[in-house]
């Protein structure tokens, strides 16, 4: 049985690949998604806000918000006062609905 030229190109493509690009996007979370965290205030920009607690790939709590003006995700400083006034706010808002 021979296989076609192109049937094994695609297979020494997939056989070298790297495996992180096999896995997708599950890949990119290996590791801690927070360089850097903003410490200042976003306010009226500040649209979806998502905290990952820590886990086996990260040991810290990451608060990532998503911007509305452009769709930016900035990394939230979990430490500034404004950052933890709006997660007890999104709690409080949580346990009423």
């Amino acid at each position: 049985m021979s296989m076609s030229p192109v049937s094994t190109l695609v297979l020494v493509f997939l056989l070298t690949m790297p495996e992180g690009m096999l896995q997708g996007e599950q890949a990119l979370n290996l590791r801690c998604q927070c360089i850097e965290n903003e410490s200042r205030r976003v306010g009226r920009y500040l649209g979806k806000v998502e905290v990952y607690p820590p886990n086996s790939h990260c040991k810290e709590t990451e608060i990532i918000a998503t911007l509305k003006k452009d769709g930016q995700r900035i990394c939230l400083d979990p430490n500034a006062q404004w950052v933890k006034r709006i997660l007890r706010r999104n709690q409080k808002s949580k346990s009423i609905h």
